[in-house]
Parts: structure tokens; sequence; C-alpha cells
């Protein structure tokens, strides 16, 4: 991969879509695969699947297509997925904790290694091994502990100030799933996650299809 070479967050976004085909490819035995089906069973065209991992090298073979254990190592690189990411979550609350229980994680290369919060209702409880612990200690657990992305659930109003105090830990990667679009003055890595916004997409689909439905309902009607 040429990293002189800029990748558009388009292109970046479709990686984890890639990773995820050609892991159910491999369940099923499948052992090479071209842009055309892979095509066919993500919606997307064979052109568009060929310059996406033209900007990482192309990777096919001209008559073969591709290795499709082959491909998934190799994205599965480019996602930086076999750099062991060590994982803190902030926030206990429903998000906090629906997060910790989420193993798949750990099966992408995230390893989850620690929790926090302030309420004393769940401090000192465990979630899949790990105590909750208060947030008064992360400072100390960061200096003992590597920890290279921080899950931000915690309220609105408190996001900043603890992103804040995570960047200055030195944690370079934050997921931060507050109702806000996370800036900070810091060599940090954002990524803001807006639950909300995919249902209201969901929302938009639904009601096109409720119009084109009573539209046809109308024509119907009228003949």
């Amino acid at each position: 991969m040429d990293l002189k070479k800029k990748v558009s967050i388009a292109v970046v976004k479709r990686l984890p879509r890639y990773y995820r085909y050609l892991y159910d490819l491999l369940k099923m035995d499948i052992t090479r695969t071209s842009s055309k089906e892979l095509s066919v069973r993500m919606g997307i065209t064979a052109s568009q699947i060929r310059q996406d991992l033209n900007c990482f090298g192309g990777f096919g073979q001209q008559g073969y297509g591709y290795n499709v254990e082959f491909l998934y190592k190799e994205i599965g690189k480019i996602l930086g997925l076999n750099n062991n990411y060590q994982t803190i979550i902030i926030g206990a609350g429903n998000m906090g904790q629906a997060l910790s229980n989420y193993g798949n994680f750990e099966k992408r290369g995230y390893k989850l290694v620690g929790i926090f919060d302030v309420n004393p209702n769940v401090i000192g409880k465990k979630i899949r091994d790990i105590e909750i612990m208060h947030l008064d200690t992360l400072d100390e657990f960061v200096k003992s502990t590597k920890v290279d992305i921080a899950m931000l659930c915690v309220p609105h109003d408190q996001t900043p100030t603890v992103a804040d105090r995570a960047a200055r830990l030195g944690i370079k990667g934050l997921w931060n799933f507050s109702p806000m679009d996370l800036k900070l003055h810091h060599d940090v890595i954002i990524e803001n996650v807006h639950l909300s916004d995919g249902l209201m997409v969901l929302g938009y689909k639904l009601n096109e299809k409720m119009i084109k439905e009573s539209q046809k309902i109308e024509k119907k009607q009228k003949r």
C-alpha cells in the first residue's frame, strides 16, 4: 500500500463490509471469488470493488480473481486488526454495558481491558470478568496499562471533559457514542457514532416506501 496515496473515507468505510463478506465466504469453504461475484453478494458494482481494492494494490490475478483467504487477511491488516488494540469503556450505563458484553470486538482484534464509571451502584461489579472501576483511577490505570482506544458512553455534557482527559493521558483513539460531533485540539483520532442517524435513515426509506405504495393505490382507484 502506498502511504502517500490519499484514500477517500468512502472507500475506507466499505472495507469492513468486504471483510465481513469475505469471512462469510471462508465459512462456506469458498477459496476464490471475483469482483463480479462479490458485486452480486454486496450490492456494489464490480467496477467499484476493483477501484476500491486497487487503492491498496489490487490483490487480484487476471483470469483467477481473488484468493479469499489472502484478501481477507490483507484487508484485516489494512484495517489494523492485527495490531491487537487495547480498549477501555468510559461510562457503564446501558450503552457501556452493551458494548462490554459484545464479544465480537475481541474476535476483530480489540481487547477490552478496563471499564470505568462514577456511579457507586455499578462500581465493583464485573462484566465478562472485568471489574468496573471508578473514573478517579483512570490516570493511574493508563499509566500502568497500554490503552489505544477509549469508547465514550458518558452523558452529553460530560463528553468533552472526559474526552480531553483521555487524550491528555495519551489515548490516541476515541469512539464517541454521545449525541455530539466531538472535536479536540489534540493528536487524537475521533470516530463519532450517532445511532439515531441510522434509525432516521431507515425511517426515511420506510416513508418513501409508504408514499410509493400510497401512489400505486391512488392510481388503481382512478382507473
